[in-house]
């Protein structure tokens, strides 16, 4: 038995929202079907509120699903309701947050409720990259909800939801007692949800966290203002790179960092943080996980897998759609090599390579570690347009480790030579400075300055504009 507090419909609204501040549309529309015996069943707001309000002062728009009429099911008032909401999201550029508990398709409006279903897909395919959109799972979304759901920018779970496209028992050879495909823990894992919540306070308390992140929309550049000191040193930064999550909290302002898809692809770190107000998304590369006493608990390798590029390529797609400046931790030397990364990992890095050099927000890097080959290069460089591409001392950047180099080079010379070939490729070919002096690193930093370089490049970068070819879309 979960013991999760159940929030109603109406009650998740409230708690998600500023005191006071919501509005609701459409109370009283409701079904107007009357076969299969719906004439008799009562339909409050037809399963659906629907409305507005302020998160932290800024209008947002919200649907609360109510599974205590007609177990929540879409039809096509229902439908209606929510095209309502995007409809006026769209007009006045505001987010829309949609909070799920829903059995799926109303059975007895068959082929009204597949309309408004289809209609409710249109309105997403609309606003995506326009007005930010976030799905919040608190009971059951299923089937057809369950692609609503992920057609989302972000999508979160209550602990105790379902979110699935098939039942776990309708899966060949899978039932519940074996795998529960729709838990939040095998989805979270998955990589279809950003985040996991035992309680439902909690859930909706870190979406308001999330919007404060946010833009309204794709016109709307904002900033908060700055409390924290803009030259403070980051005296652990270097020891903290293994575990981005603690790098990137360390140079964000008030030390506030928010990841997204924690438990998915964790060699990969995708988040927001705050550099002198303003927003910035972060991707990093991951070698290890610390525990709250700074204690490496987890450790990877240091490479791009298939899941880590589907991950990055994603939320990066997100920040140059609504105008977030994007910084890398780079510590990256290859590709995952086993048989389940070779089926996918380069399309999956071709397309991390084509979101970094296809995004015109302001790019910025920092080598924090090694820096090694075309894997390298997919990871914000310089060669596919980062604006601006630091190095702290330590880093290594270059074509493969120097000892391999020089085994290949000169394969049939002595270890003696071998050794001394490599020292020498390394300071030629493998160093930062040697990058710095060909262009490719704009500066060697100190772990230690490491805020106070980002916060003076992305203020410089501030005003960037940058032309492409014309062209509907690529097709990468």
């Amino acid at each position: 038995m979960s013991s999760t507090t159940k929030l109603s419909a109406r009650d998740r609204i409230v708690t998600l929202l500023d005191d006071n501040s919501f509005v609701e549309i459409g109370a009283l529309v409701t079904k107007r079907s009357t076969d299969f015996n719906l004439a008799q069943a009562e339909a409050s707001s037809d399963g659906v509120i629907t409305g507005y309000g302020l998160i932290d002062g800024s209008l947002v728009y919200v649907y609360s699903q109510d599974a205590a009429v007609l177990n929540g099911t879409m039809g096509e008032m229902h439908a209606k309701k929510i095209s309502g909401i995007y409809d006026l999201a769209l007009k006045v550029g505001a987010p829309v947050i949609a909070l799920l508990d829903c059995a799926g398709m109303r059975l007895q409006e068959a082929t009204d409720a597949l309309a408004g279903f289809g209609n409710v897909y249109l309105k997403q395919t609309m606003a995506s990259g326009v007005v930010p959109q976030i799905s919040v799972v608190f009971g059951t979304c299923g089937g057809g909800c369950a692609v609503s759901a992920s057609m989302s920018d972000f999508t979160f779970m209550s602990e105790s939801a379902k979110l699935f496209v098939n039942s776990p028992n309708a899966v060949e050879g899978n039932f519940t007692g074996k795998c529960d495909t729709a838990s939040a823990d095998f989805q979270a894992k998955a990589g279809n949800v950003d985040a996991v919540y035992t309680e439902e306070a909690e859930v909706l308390a870190s979406v308001r966290t999330l919007v404060s992140f946010l833009p309204s929309n794709n016109e709307n550049e904002f900033a908060l203002d700055c409390t924290d000191d803009l030259n403070r040193a980051t005296e652990g930064f270097a020891e903290e790179a293994a575990d981005p999550a603690a790098a990137l909290a360390d140079i964000s302002d008030n030390n506030e960092f928010f990841e997204l898809k924690a438990g998915f692809a964790k060699e990969m770190v995708t988040g927001f943080l705050r550099l002198n107000g303003t927003t910035i998304g972060a991707v990093a590369n991951r070698s290890a996980c610390f525990d709250e006493n700074g204690k490496a608990v987890e450790k990877f390798d240091t490479v791009l897998t298939a899941a880590g590029c589907e991950k990055a390529e994603k939320f990066v797609a997100f920040c140059d759609a609504f105008g977030i400046p994007v910084l890398t931790l780079t510590n990256v030397t290859g590709y995952a090599a086993d048989m389940k990364n070779e089926k996918s990992v380069a399309a999956a890095a071709a397309k991390l390579t084509y979101a970094f050099a296809n995004a015109t927000v302001a790019k910025v890097n920092i080598v924090t570690g090694k820096a090694m080959g075309s894997a390298y290069i997919t990871m914000n460089s310089k060669h596919i347009g980062a604006d601006m591409v630091f190095a702290l001392e330590s880093a290594k950047i270059g074509m493969m480790d120097s000892a391999l180099a020089s085994q290949i080079m000169y394969a049939d010379a002595d270890e003696a030579t071998k050794k001394a070939k490599a020292q020498e490729y390394d300071a030629l070919q493998s160093s930062a400075v040697s990058a710095a002096k060909r262009g490719y690193v704009d500066s060697i930093i100190a772990p230690e300055t490491a805020r106070q370089q980002l916060v003076y490049a992305f203020e410089m970068l501030n005003t960037k504009r940058e032309a492409r070819p014309s062209k509907k879309h690529g097709t990468i």
